[in-house]
């Protein structure tokens, strides 16, 4: 199944495009698997390899601070289990606002996750997230901590929660996901 990559801003559109096509005039070939993801999705994601202390730590934080739907999107998805994938809480990633997508390494004809391996020389993620850089893109392959190769977003700010307050993140995501 296809992602809908017409759901992300207008303003990504154009850059994941060409980012794409300068991938594959490398010889690597990536695919989007995730764009925009709803603030739900992103609560399973976030819990996840996450202690129960933690996430109703969280909740009661997000409560505290007046965000009442990003704690109970946090709230209402349950345990999850997995590896840490992402250190942002619901509505705090891009992908929430249609400014992120993740993309695999396709390598004969299969998905290819190694952030590591070499295949002609080249390693597909880090051509991904160079090409991503050299068009004004932000990569989460080149992230300090929890790096996350898939990923690429729009804006440099690392999260939201950079530019826009906790409230009016939680009355955003209430208003296109509640």
């Amino acid at each position: 199944m296809a992602v809908d990559l017409s759901t992300l801003v207008n303003d990504f559109s154009s850059p994941l495009s060409d980012l794409i096509t300068r991938c594959a005039a490398r010889g690597i070939e990536m695919r989007p698997y995730n764009a925009v993801r709803t603030p739900f999705e992103q609560a399973r994601l976030w819990r996840q390899s996450r202690a129960i202390d933690e996430i109703t730590g969280k909740i009661a934080d997000l409560r505290t601070n007046g965000a009442e739907f990003l704690a109970f999107c946090l709230e209402s998805v349950g345990p999850q289990h997995g590896d840490p994938v992402t250190n942002a809480l619901p509505g705090l990633s891009w992908h929430q606002w249609g400014e992120a997508v993740d993309c695999f390494l396709v390598v004969d004809g299969k998905a290819e996750w190694s952030t590591t391996k070499n295949i002609n020389g080249l390693n597909g993620y880090h051509v991904y997230a160079d090409e991503a850089e050299t068009l004004g893109l932000t990569s989460g392959g080149h992230w300090k901590s929890l790096k996350d190769w898939p990923h690429v977003q729009l804006r440099t700010a690392a999260a939201p929660s950079k530019t826009l307050s906790l409230l009016d993140i939680d009355a955003e995501m209430k208003r296109r996901f509640g």
